[in-house]
């Protein structure tokens, strides 16, 4: 399955590096000047389980979220799941042998969490340092219109926070504005899932849009990697990976952005 060849990928590419950072978090003092309160993450997730009419089930890629959360609990960083519409966010991509997976579906806290996920719209956005939009071919159908994702863009990167996405959470950019109008991804390099890599896996056909040719179309200066290698991009405060094999270095860099600022 291409699905499980591509986690497999993200396995080699992250776990070791990954469960090596969450055992030694660093827990120095605060530097001068900087705020006493540990930074504060979303993780948004979707909503949409239905993969197009195929009558397949779909949702958010489990290690797209479960190697960024583990990445932001060793950094000291608060966490917070959010969604759309709130409530369920279905989870894809379910494989234990990535450990990363396995310690996340073990937590039954955790688990919980991602079932009673916070509405976008009741979430306090002024209280981020940090949105994290996890993919997972869900993201394609509920992202891109919707405006409380698009409310949550503007405000965490206008108050000089770090906007990230990795795979297909980037499809929360598409139509993300800031106030004056301009698009948030025109002229920055930008990340995501490949229009390749989605007729690699044969849903070039079943998705809504091509995700990659959609960003290009918004002005964004596409980076990408070989299909199913890692690449991360960072343009500024804006931080994007283009497949699961990615996740943890979107994460990692999201970390050192808003580390950096105070």
């Amino acid at each position: 399955r291409t699905s499980s060849r591509i986690n497999r990928l993200a396995v080699a590419c992250a776990s070791a590096t990954l469960l090596s950072a969450a055992g030694c978090a660093s827990h120095a003092p605060a530097a001068a000047g900087e705020a006493a309160r540990p930074k504060r993450v979303a993780i948004v997730l979707t909503n949409h389980g239905q993969l197009g009419d195929t009558g397949k089930p779909t949702g958010f890629y489990l290690s797209e979220a479960s190697h960024p959360y583990t990445v932001f609990r060793a950094a000291g960083w608060e966490v917070d799941f959010l969604s759309p519409k709130g409530g369920v966010a279905p989870m894809d991509g379910v494989d234990r042998a990535d450990p990363v997976n396995a310690a996340f579906l073990d937590d039954a806290a955790l688990v919980t969490r991602t079932n009673s996920t916070v509405a976008i719209p009741a979430a306090d956005a002024a209280r981020y340092d940090a949105v994290f939009f996890s993919g997972g071919h869900g993201t394609m159908w509920d992202f891109p219109d919707d405006a409380g994702v698009q409310s949550l863009i503007r405000t965490v990167y206008e108050r000089g926070g770090v906007v990230a996405a990795v795979c297909h959470g980037p499809a929360a950019l598409v139509n993300a504005r800031l106030s004056d109008g301009a698009y948030l991804v025109a002229g920055k390099e930008v990340a995501s899932f490949t229009d390749e890599e989605e007729a690699a896996v044969k849903l070039e056909k079943v998705v809504p849009f091509a995700l990659e040719s959609r960003l290009r179309d918004r002005g964004a200066r596409f980076a990408e990697a070989p299909n199913f290698e890692r690449k991360v991009a960072v343009s500024g405060r804006l931080v994007t990976g283009q497949n699961p094999a990615s996740a943890t270095g979107v994460a990692e860099e999201t970390v050192r952005l808003a580390q950096s600022r105070h």
